[in-house]
């Protein structure tokens, strides 16, 4: 079998994450609520393709009751060692980005502390199965694109309700795009499976720990607009955490609980 080359790759790996993703852009906090509660950000949503983006928001809804929340919901019945596992796995792939970003942000602490979490967690952690870093007093914090144009000024833009991306500001969105393009660790065929190891487990995961939250802005009488300001509120938040620079989110009063990116 000829190799793929590098476009035929990040198509396939774009397709994956159409396929077994939604809402990333807000499918991956764990501690959404007490960001919510501590966050006194200012979060304007503009949304002047509403109609259109409520479509879209149909049609991800959709995906999302009949394919990823049953089988998140499955998923939280599996082992707690299991699902630990699992969330240690994908976070740890995913702090190469995160070190790139707290670099881009001008954070050199922040990055310090990502870099080590990664080699420590890489190696005795088993490929970052066992977080072995957080008892070694290093914690975790995340960063993303979305933040990183946060905190060099860039504006939130109009809301954008992607299909299977889901919702987010105009300036996430481009980040998301820029994600798929970066590709820290190369692109070998090992660094391949464990990248798509890490997208399936980890948006199962993210969404697993999303289902109390989900299930209790649905029985509000609109869907849409509750989950588009949470997702706001959250993400105002998180670009401040990073504006601050705190070498993890507990270590910022504001944005306590953004211990995850939307």
């Amino acid at each position: 079998m000829r190799p793929l080359t590098y476009p035929q790759h990040l198509a396939r790996q774009v397709l994956l994450l159409l396929t077994v993703s939604y809402l990333t852009g807000c499918a991956s906090p764990a501690n959404v609520a007490s960001t919510t509660r501590c966050a006194q950000v200012s979060y304007p949503v503009y949304d002047p393709a509403e109609p259109v983006n409520r479509g879209v928001f149909a049609f991800n809804r959709a995906v999302d009751d009949y394919a990823l929340a049953p089988v998140a919901r499955g998923y939280r019945y599996l082992p707690d060692f299991f699902q630990q596992g699992v969330h240690n796995f994908a976070s740890n792939f995913s702090e190469p980005k995160v070190f790139i970003n707290d670099l881009l942000q001008g954070n050199p602490q922040r990055s310090i502390n990502t870099l080590g979490r990664f080699a420590v967690n890489t190696t005795v952690g088993i490929v970052g199965l066992i977080d072995v870093s957080d008892p070694l007093g290093i914690p975790r914090h995340t960063a993303d694109f979305g933040q990183t144009f946060g905190v060099w000024g860039i504006g939130n833009g109009p809301i954008v309700e992607l299909p299977l991306l889901g919702t987010g500001n105009s300036r996430d969105a481009a980040g998301k795009v820029l994600n798929f393009l970066v590709a820290p660790l190369g692109d070998s065929d090992t660094v391949q499976t464990l990248g798509t190891l890490s997208l399936v487990g980890g948006t199962v995961d993210t969404r697993a720990s999303l289902l109390p939250l989900t299930d209790s802005l649905q029985k509000l009488p609109d869907y849409y607009s509750a989950l588009r300001n949470v997702v706001a509120e959250h993400r105002a938040a998180f670009v401040l955490e990073g504006k601050q620079g705190a070498t993890s989110p507990q270590a910022d009063s504001c944005a306590k609980g953004a211990g995850d990116d939307f």
